[in-house]
Formats: structure tokens, sequence, C-alpha cells
């Protein structure tokens, strides 16, 4: 069976992938949205973004295998075929997790950036399109491609050491005979 080398091949690999996708993510949004709302960049801000990161790392890192990636996944397969491009499946698959992610994590980045208040969902109204279409763009342009030639590199050396392992043996079992 061929495996896509693109992608991760068990949940380890999976983890890394998440993992890689979760923090870049993150880490651009969070750093993004505390800048542009602040208007300005210095060592108060720099400090928010570093509190705030872990926080969302993990409700990302939470949400998104439990809910939204399960979702982005169901709707993939309902508008695919098996005969569709690696390309095609994995931009519907960005298309629904950036879609969902992005709409909870406006919500959830208000909150904890600023607790609940009157205006939260007015907030939500005015800011999710933006940071739709700019995380659109980076994971479909930078972070997604960067997970996965991460994973491309990790099957590769995966390959070399299974190859120089296969390699070993045979020179031990030659030695022996």
């Amino acid at each position: 069976m061929h495996l896509e080398k693109r992608l991760p091949h068990n949940g380890k690999e999976g983890l890394l992938y998440g993992g890689l996708i979760s923090t870049m993510t993150v880490l651009f949004m969070t750093s993004f949205s505390v800048i542009y709302f602040a208007g300005e960049f210095n060592a108060d801000i720099a400090w928010s973004i570093v509190k705030m990161l872990p926080i969302m790392w993990i409700i990302v890192m939470i949400i998104e295998p439990v809910i939204f990636g399960r979702l982005a996944e169901a709707l993939t397969a309902k508008l695919t075929t098996p005969s569709d491009s690696f390309n095609a499946k994995i931009l519907f698959r960005i298309l629904f997790t950036v879609l969902g992610m992005s709409a909870a994590m406006t919500l959830i980045g208000d909150i904890v950036g600023h607790g609940f208040h009157s205006e939260l969902f007015s907030n939500w109204l005015a800011n999710w399109p933006r940071n739709f279409v700019i995380v659109l763009i980076a994971e479909s342009l930078v972070i997604q491609p960067v997970a996965r030639f991460a994973m491309v590199k990790l099957h590769e050396a995966q390959d070399r050491k299974a190859g120089s392992s296969t390699e070993t043996d045979s020179a031990l079992k030659t030695e022996v005979l």
C-alpha cells in the first residue's frame, strides 16, 4: 500500500504534524491579533503575546482534533472522491478546518484577551471575516506546506534508516554464513 509521504502515517506523526500546524498558526495569529489591536509593538505587547500563547495553543490542540478536524475530514470525504487529487482534498480540508477554527478562535481569543463583555458578539462579527481570510492564506501558502515538508523529510529519514538497517542486517548475515 502506498502511503502519502506528505501526511502522517501514524498517531505519533499525526501529533507532530498537528503540533507543527497548531504552533505556527497560534504563534502567527495570536501575535497578529494582539499587535493589530494594540496598534503598536513594544515590550508590554510582546509580554502579552508570550502569556497568551500557551493558553491559545492548548485550546487549539484540544478543539482542532476533537471537533473541527473531524468535521473537516467528514465534509472533505463527502465532497471529494477517491480519484480527486491530493491538492483538492488538502484544500477542502484546509478550508473547512480554517472556517471552523477561525470562527471559534476569534471568539475564544476575545474572551481570553478581554474576558466576557457586552461587545463580544459584535466584535466577533467584525473580526472573524478578517481572521478567516488571513488564516486561510497563511495555512494554504505557508503553514501547511511547511508541515507537509517536515513530514516528507521525516519519512525520507525513516526510509534511509530502514535502508541502512536492512543493509547492516544483510552484511551481518553474509558474515555469519
